[in-house]
């Protein structure tokens, strides 16, 4: 047997089909127990009017014996005043229940003859001969016990019910588990989502209780880890800063400039720590309403002004509710990292909808299909080298990646059809 897919599906075939099960054999019971007492009935009245019926007709004249037979008459079976039809003796074992009665009713009575009339309506005749040496005849047709009309309505709507119910049921047990699926999927560390609901049956506030625990303690190990990078990176400043002083006072050398070099290096990687560290809480900046093709025209005539080869393409006049010193550095380490590696870039803008996008383009070396993902995590350099003037520190599209998240926005990366690297934020 192939089972569906989801849980939902799963648990309302269990129910439906239990409840069909149990439902059926309820009324299965039902329906054979009402054949069993209707049967009884209609036996019972069949004993009964036939001896009544046979005993009027015997102590009526002859000549108005053919006018009861009318009155006589019922829906499955009938008298006649002549022999009857040609048929065959009816076999003694396995007789219709209907012939035991008739004998029951009038057997000690009157001799009887059973013959049985083959035909498309297939029936069977009793004979006999009344005190006046009459013939009479009563042609007895069997037929199953009507079903009402009402009901397979009845039916259909109490299967209906049944369906109600099971998804009533199944909605029920399935929806907290179905919130706490979706909270699952929403579960960022670096923007905690709303609490779930505690309410509602014990295991459902349990399970919620246990998951808002769980958010809050992911949310505060990951606080505490940025806090201490932000504070080892910001006391490393000091030293750095007091080891250069000492350097410069050095004679001029060889080892002077590798220690300058070196020194520099680290406090450029520092001071990248210190701003990864004030990325994952994008919400000290308080968002506001911005001109978008203002802000991308400053960042790109800064550029300019520096001599970089940045050029601003499309237009969108939007104006929108964003957090714009954290759009700015995205914007900056995507331009840096374009100009590192191709020496130009394009920043191009565009709507879609409801949402903005902008990009960085770049006819730089690219990167490969499977290291797009792992860019974006913190000190991985796709340069080998292992040399900071050329690889950088590794936190440069970390960095816009958790700032693009704090704006509610996305960051992602894709090669060119023709080369180069395309860096693209959407911001909704």
């Amino acid at each position: 047997m192939k089972w569906p897919r989801t849980l939902a599906s799963r648990l309302a075939l269990i129910f439906f089909t239990g409840l069909v099960l149990a439902y059926g054999l309820s009324f299965g019971l039902q329906a054979y127990e009402r054949y069993i007492s209707s049967r009884s009935m209609m036996l019972s009245n069949l004993e009964l009017d036939v001896a009544t019926s046979v005993a009027i007709l015997d102590r009526l004249p002859a000549a108005e014996r053919a006018a009861w037979l009318p009155r006589l008459e019922r829906r499955l079976y009938r008298y006649r005043l002549d022999a009857g039809l040609p048929g065959q003796a009816m076999p003694s074992e396995n007789p219709p229940m209907a012939a035991e009665s008739i004998v029951k009713a009038i057997g000690q009575d009157y001799p009887l003859t059973f013959l049985e009339i083959p035909g498309p309506n297939a029936h069977f005749q009793v004979h006999l001969r009344l005190a006046d040496g009459a013939p009479l005849t009563l042609d007895v047709t069997p037929a199953s016990m009507p079903v009402a009309s009402w009901l397979p309505v009845v039916l259909l709507i109490q299967l209906l019910v049944l369906l109600l119910c099971t998804w009533l049921a199944v909605r029920v047990a399935i929806s907290p588990l179905t919130r706490l699926v979706q909270a699952l999927d929403d579960l960022d560390p670096n923007s905690p989502g709303p609490a779930l609901d505690e309410r509602g049956p014990r295991e459902v506030r349990y399970a919620a209780v246990a998951f808002n625990a769980l958010q809050a303690r992911i949310a505060a190990y990951l606080k505490e880890r940025m806090q201490l990078l932000a504070a080892i990176s910001h006391d490393l400043q000091t030293p750095i800063t007091r080891m250069k002083l000492r350097v410069e006072v050095m004679d001029d050398s060889v080892e002077k400039d590798k220690l300058w070099s070196d020194l520099s290096a680290m406090e450029h990687l520092v001071r990248e720590g210190v701003a990864y560290a004030r990325s994952m809480d994008g919400g000290t900046e308080a968002p506001c309403r911005v001109d978008l093709d203002a802000l991308l025209d400053s960042v790109v005539f800064d550029y300019q002004d520096s001599g970089a080869q940045v050029e601003r393409l499309g237009s969108t006049q939007a104006i929108l509710q964003i957090r714009p010193h954290a759009l700015r550095r995205v914007l900056v380490n995507l331009l840096d990292n374009a100009l590192k590696f191709a020496g130009a870039a394009q920043l191009e803008v565009s709507q879609h909808g409801a949402s903005t996008v902008i990009r960085v383009l770049d006819d730089g070396p690219g990167i490969a299909p499977e290291e797009l993902a792992e860019v974006l995590k913190p000190f991985y350099r796709v340069e080998g080298s292992r040399n900071r003037s050329t690889g950088g520190t590794g936190l440069g599209l970390a960095i816009a990646e958790q700032l693009t998240l704090a704006m509610g926005g996305t960051l992602t990366l894709s090669n060119r059809e023709g080369g180069g690297l395309c860096a693209q934020v959407e911001l909704r």
